[in-house]
C-alpha cells in the first residue's frame, strides 16, 4: 500500500463519516506567536477548541479531518535513526463537541484493524497524575472492543499532550501501538494549560488525533524504518549514488533535512539568522556538513530549488575552511574543545557553534559553550559602538544630506514591504553625504517594475509634506505600536520610536530608531534608485540618492 494510498483511505475514512475535509495549513502558523512552525495537526485548530471561531459555521460540521505538513526540531539528534524526522505529515482527525471518547476510540480501532488490516500490539491509557484523575472510561472502551486487548497505563510524560506552545488545549491521551512502534495518539482535551501552568476545565471537550504518514507507511509496507518507506526511499537511492564515503545515518540526515528545507522554503521561510529562518539555516547547514561527510561535493542533483542550492553553495565556500580547521584542532583532542576554540571557529572561520558541536559530537568530544558564551559575549561588548551606529541608521555623518538620508531610508524600508511584501527587513544600512546603502531580506532580484513602483511611493510620500516625529515609549509599549524592529538586542528599556505621518496609530512608517531626521518629507528632494544587487544569500542590496532642482549628488 503506498504513502498516498494511506493517506487517502483516512481522509475518505472519516470524509464518509461526517467529517469535513480541511486542507493542510502553512508551516509558518497563522495568528500564533507562540510558535515558529507548525507542529502538530491541532494547531490550525485551536480557535475552535476554545471558542473563538465557529466550526459548524466555517466547516459545516462539528467534527473535521486533515493531513497536516509539520515541522519538529526538538530531536533533531535523534534524526537518522528508524523513525525520527523534522519533517513528518500528520494525519488527524477532530471533533468539537461532535463526539468525545467511544467514538473516537471506536473510529480508531475500526480503520487500524479493518480498513489496514494490522494488528494492535497493545494501547496505553492515562494512569492519573497530581489534579488529573486515571482514565478509566477509555479502558472501559477498548475492553468492550476487545476484551483481550492488551492496555497498558503511563504518566503525563506519556499519556498527556499539550498544548503546542506556551498555552492552549490538552489532556489525557490513548495510544495505539501495531508494528512495535506508537503510530496514533488520541488526545482527549478536556483542558486549557494557562502560560503559568494551571489547568482548567475546557467548555467543550474535543477530540485531536495525530497519527504520522511516515510511520504508519512503515508498519504497513513492512519495512525496519522510515527511510525505506516510499516517501524517503527515492531520495536515499540519490544519496547513495553521488556517496563515495558511505554512511546510513549521515544519508539518512541528508534526505530528511534536504526534504524538510524544501518545504520550509516552498512556505516561504527564508534562511536567516534568526527565528525560523535559523531553524533552516541549520538544517541547511546540517546538509552540508554531513553530505560532505558522505563525500558528495555538489548536492544540486538531490533538491531543485533554487533557493536552497543557493544557500547550500554560498555555506560551503564559507564553512569548508572551518572544517579544515576544526579537523587540524582536534588531531590531538581527546576530551574537549575550549570556549576560546569554538569562538575562533566563529569568528575566523565562520563556524556556528551548533556545528561544531556537531563535529565534535562525531568524534566524541565535548564542547565549553559556556567558555563560548563568555567569548562571544565580550565580543558583543566590543562591537557595542558599531551597534549603535547602525541604530542610528548607519550615519557616517551627522550632517544635513546624511540627515536628509536617513528619512529616506525609512521610507523605503517601508516602500519595500509594501510593493515585496513583510518578509522583507532590515538587514543594515550605510548613509554618507553622498547615497544610502539599504540591505534588507528578499529572496529574488527585483524587477524593473518594482524598482520603478517603489521609486513612485516613495516620491508620493515626499510630494504628500508628511511630518516626521519623534515619541518615547518603555520598550513593551513601543513593540504594541506595531513600530518595526530589527536589531533585538540593539535597545533599552526606553525606546524611541520615528514615525512618519500625521499620528502614530495611521504613520506610513514607523520604526525604532535613533535619529537624526527632517522634520517633513518635502525637505528629501526626488527619490532615485541606482542600484540594486545581491549582498549573501536571501540578501539584497540598494543603493539610492536624493535628487533636487539645484544638484544631483551622486
Amino acid at each position: 500500500m503506498t504513502s498516498e494510498e494511506i493517506r487517502s483511505k483516512f481522509l475518505n475514512f472519516f470524509h464518509q463519516r461526517g467529517h469535513a475535509l480541511v486542507p493542510s495549513s502553512s508551516l509558518v502558523p497563522v495568528n500564533d506567536p507562540s510558535v515558529l512552525f507548525t507542529t502538530a495537526g491541532m494547531q490550525q485548530f485551536k480557535p475552535y477548541y476554545i471558542g473563538q471561531a465557529d466550526v459548524q459555521k466555517d466547516f459545516g460540521s462539528l467534527n473535521v479531518v486533515s493531513a497536516q505538513k509539520c515541522v519538529r526540531t526538538s530531536d533533531i539528534e535523534e534524526v537518522g535513526d528508524e523513525r525520527h524526522l523534522t519533517f513528518f505529515e500528520m494525519l488527524g482527525n477532530f471533533s468539537f463537541g461532535g463526539y468525545f471518547k467511544k467514538e473516537a476510540i471506536h473510529y480508531a480501532h475500526e480503520f487500524i484493524t479493518k480498513e489496514l488490516g494490522l494488528t494492535i500490539d497493545y494501547v496505553s491509557v492515562f494512569a492519573g497524575e497530581a489534579e488529573v484523575p486515571a482514565d478509566e472510561e477509555s479502558i472501559l472502551i477498548w475492553q468492550e472492543l476487545d476484551s483481550k486487548i492488551v492496555i497498558k497505563k503511563f504518566g503525563r510524560d506519556d499519556n498527556f499532550w499539550g498544548p503546542t506552545g506556551e498555552e492552549g488545549p490538552c489532556g489525557p491521551t490513548t495510544e495505539i501501538y501495531a508494528g512495535g512502534i506508537e503510530i496514533w495518539n488520541i488526545v482527549f482535551n478536556q483542558y486549557y494549560q494557562e502560560k503559568n501552568k494551571t489547568l482548567k476545565p475546557l467548555a467543550t471537550p474535543g477530540i485531536d488525533t495525530g497519527m504520522g504518514l511516515e510511520r504508519l507507511a512503515m508498519v504497513c509496507q513492512k519495512k525496519d524504518n522510515v527511510f525505506e518507506t516510499d516517501l524517503l526511499a527515492p531520495m536515499m537511492g540519490k544519496i547513495e549514488e553521488l556517496s563515495i564515503n558511505w554512511d546510513l545515518k549521515s544519508a539518512r540526515i541528508v534526505a530528511d533535512h534536504l526534504r524538510a528545507s524544501s518545504v520550509m522554503i516552498a512556505d516561504g521561510v527564508i534562511p536567516s539568522n534568526t527565528g525560523r529562518g535559523y531553524v533552516l539555516r541549520r538544517l541547511i547547514r546540517r546538509v552540508v556538513l554531513f553530505g560532505n561527510k558522505l563525500g558528495i561535493s555538489d548536492l544540486s542533483p538531490l533538491n531543485s530549488n533554487n533557493e536552497l542550492t543557493k544557500e547550500i553553495d554560498n555555506f560551503k565556500t564559507t564553512v569548508n575552511l572551518g572544517i579544515k580547521k576544526f579537523d587540524n584542532l582536534t588531531k590531538t583532542k581527546v576530551k574537549e574543545i575550549s570556549g576560546l576554540e569554538a569562538f575562533m571557529l566563529f569568528s575566523s572561520y565562520g563556524l556556528p557553534i551548533d556545528m561544531t558541536m556537531d563535529l565534535a559530537k562525531e568524534k566524541n568530544l565535548t564542547v565549553d559553550i559556556k567558555g563560548f558564551e563568555e567569548q562571544f559575549k565580550k565580543h558583543q561588548e566590543l562591537s557595542r559602538a558599531g551597534a549603535e551606529q547602525k541604530f542610528k541608521g548607519g550615519l557616517a555623518g551627522g550632517g544635513e544630506r546624511e540627515t536628509k538620508y536617513h528619512t529616506a531610508t525609512h521610507l523605503l524600508h517601508q516602500a519595500l514591504r509594501t510593493v515585496l511584501g513583510n518578509q522583507v527587513q532590515q538587514k543594515g544600512s550605510n548613509i554618507t553625504a553622498e547615497r544610502l546603502r539599504f540591505d534588507f531580506v528578499h529572496p529574488a532580484k527585483m524587477t524593473d517594475e518594482e524598482k520603478e513602483k517603489v521609486e513612485e511611493i516613495i516620491n508620493e510620500k515626499i510630494k504628500a509634506n508628511l511630518s516626521v516625529q519623534q515619541i518615547v515609549l518603555s520598550r513593551a509599549a513601543a513593540e504594541k505600536t506595531g513600530a518595526l524592529h530589527f536589531f533585538a538586542d540593539k535597545y533599552g528599556e526606553q525606546v524611541s520610536v520615528y514615525f512618519i505621518g500625521a499620528n502614530l496609530e495611521n504613520a506610513y512608517s514607523k520604526e525604532f530608531c535613533g535619529g537624526p531626521h527632517v522634520k517633513n518629507t518635502s525637505e528629501l528632494g526626488r527619490f532615485k534608485i541606482i542600484k540594486e544587487e545581491a549582498v549573501a544569500a536571501g540578501i539584497r542590496r540598494i543603493k539610492a540618492v536624493l535628487e533636487s532642482d539645484n544638484c544631483k549628488v551622486v
